[in-house]
């Protein structure tokens, strides 16, 4: 078959010269020879060649034509996966930095659209591992939903990037964003939800020092400043290398963007100390261990409350046998009474009978009914006077101790209404128990991942932390060890011991320096026994609060609105 374009036939558009010569083929021997004609374009198909190579050809050209769209799709989905990698239970916490580097690469210049679909690629790549524990006893219907809509505080961070993306010193814009996006993912909807903050990736890592400097959004910051910094380095480089045209400014905003986090996490090494400044105080962790995981864990209450007084009790008797040290006061983690002690004559007695065992005050997790309210409660047992004083949670877990939406989630599904049948109430005062003339700052669980609910304890006066928890219906998902982490950093953040008592491990002992000096494997009955230092001083964290996050989300601001300002200026001077 043969085509042809007569040369009176419109030309190429613009071009205004004359058309070149053409060339016809033809085949001989099954080989296709071309020959110049003058005004006339052919082509031909040998003799036993099959038109389909033609589709083939175009199919293979449209993926060509796709790939660049689809690689910035794929680079934001799998630097999102990089992140989740840096993330315990695994020590690779300088993955955070290449991680940034190439989602700052997917969004640099981009739009408005871009950003926000390319956002939403990082935050699942992201999020959907990380939160995998989520659905571990519930199905994955909860866990996808959570992490849909958590992953759209990172779209929307993927939009401001994309924007400022075109501003002098954008690494920095983009990093205050990234963190005035934490700061809206810890306070809405419901309460907030910080789980996956960059600086609770960082426990292991040379940037933690920061923590003790402006808490956990200055130690999230330094750690994005420093990835998009790298990225804009490395693009530099390259652009050197091709045009040596480089701005003097923009290769120091680089330079500056990956040195000053270094450079200040090092200077902030001084802050963090573990020495005693008020004495010490030898404190025993138990952990009790449950007959088994899951949610029939809440069915089980009675056998839990027996399995952390019996071990009160073995750890008691090993006191007296002379193997260990006799602790000043015990923690028990939270639930490990589930049967309230002050409706529950049987549950007091056993609560009772381990204290007198150990003969020191226990701190009791309970789940405790009063006025009408439950309540989440850590109950101060001293071994003569009983219940002497309380703490209740303040930060209760949406989904799990109280149900949000609940006529909207019981028309979808009546099982997930049924394990929540009943909400916890939130308590109003910070919880700092006098222990053996030790301030204990109780911090439950949950609470641990947000930064008032910690900090309130230590301005309240507590000289260590306990992080009283119940991971048991999680089995042996990674949320422990995540968890384990943010203790870490709270630790450092304050400068302050924390314990973290967990009914099924990891139970741990932390030095304010972030160090884990004991802990327990899961699954396991066991107690940690150790001699503690005590602190007082205050942190620059602890004494700035929230003034940094709200700094850094100014900054974010500003960026922002310059992005904005520019480009409605832009399109004004070209018309539009």
């Amino acid at each position: 078959m043969w085509t042809a374009r007569h040369p009176d036939l419109p030309k190429r558009c613009g071009t205004g010269r004359q058309e070149p010569a053409a060339t016809s083929d033809r085949a001989v021997g099954g080989v296709v020879t071309r020959r110049t004609l003058r005004g006339v374009t052919a082509t031909a198909t040998s003799v036993g060649e099959s038109d389909r190579t033609q589709p083939q050809t175009t199919r293979v050209s449209r993926v060509a034509a796709r790939l660049p769209r689809l690689l910035p799709a794929a680079a934001a989905a799998l630097s999102g996966v990089l992140l989740y990698v840096s993330f315990p239970p695994r020590t690779l916490w300088w993955l955070a930095l290449p991680a940034f580097a190439v989602f700052g690469w997917a969004l640099r210049g981009r739009g408005w659209k871009a950003g926000l679909g390319l956002g939403y690629l990082f935050g699942l790549g992201f999020l959907l591992p990380l939160l995998v524990w989520t659905g571990v006893e519930v199905g994955p219907g909860p866990w996808l939903a959570l992490v849909a809509i958590e992953a759209l505080f990172v779209a929307l961070v993927g939009v401001g990037v994309a924007a400022v993306s075109k501003l002098p010193a954008w690494p920095v814009w983009a990093a205050a964003l990234w963190i005035a996006g934490e700061a809206a993912r810890a306070r809405v909807p419901f309460e907030g939800f910080p789980w996956g903050k960059i600086a609770f990736g960082q426990a292991d890592g040379v940037f933690l020092p920061l923590a003790a400097v402006g808490g956990t959004p200055v130690l999230g910051f330094a750690v994005v400043l420093c990835g998009f910094g790298l990225y804009e380095a490395v693009r530099l480089a390259f652009l050197a290398r091709r045009t040596t045209e480089v701005r003097r400014s923009a290769a120091a905003v680089a330079l500056l963007s990956v040195t000053v986090p270094v450079v200040g996490a090092l200077a902030a090494r001084p802050l963090v100390s573990d020495k005693a400044e008020d004495g010490t105080a030898t404190v025993a962790v138990v952990q009790g261990n449950v007959p088994r995981a899951g949610l029939d864990f809440n069915a089980q209450r009675r056998a839990v409350l027996d399995y952390h007084a019996r071990e009160t009790r073995r750890l008691a008797a090993e006191v007296e046998a002379g193997e260990v040290d006799r602790p000043d006061f015990v923690l028990w983690p939270e639930n490990s009474s589930d049967i309230d002690p002050f409706a529950n004559a049987d549950a007091r007695l056993v609560i009772d009978r381990a204290a007198k065992a150990i003969g020191v005050p226990i701190s009791v997790g309970g789940v405790v009914e009063r006025e009408g309210k439950l309540l989440n409660e850590q109950i101060l047992w001293d071994p003569d006077e009983g219940p002497v004083d309380t703490y209740d949670k303040r930060q209760i877990q949406p989904f799990g101790e109280y149900l949000p939406l609940r006529s909207l989630i019981g028309a979808i599904n009546d099982d997930w209404t049924s394990m929540v049948s009943q909400d916890f109430s939130r308590g109003t005062e910070p919880g700092v128990f006098t222990m053996a003339g030790t301030k204990v700052g109780l911090v439950t669980c949950y609470e641990a991942a947000f930064d008032w609910a910690v900090r309130s304890e230590v301005t309240d006066g507590a000289q260590m932390i306990s992080v009283p928890s119940n991971n048991a219906t999680f089995d042996r998902s990674e949320m422990t060890y995540q968890q384990l982490a943010m203790s870490r950093v709270r630790a450092v953040e304050h400068s302050r011991t924390v314990t973290v008592p967990v009914t099924s491990g990891v139970s741990a002992i932390i030095m304010p320096d972030g160090r884990i000096t004991q802990r327990t494997g899961m699954f396991v009955a066991d107690s940690l026994v150790q001699e503690v230092p005590l602190r007082s001083s205050e942190t620059p964290a602890t004494r700035l609060g929230v003034a940094p996050e709200i700094a850094l989300v100014l900054v974010a601001a500003g960026g922002l609105g310059w992005a904005v300002g520019a480009g409605v200026r832009g399109r004004r001077s070209r018309g539009v």
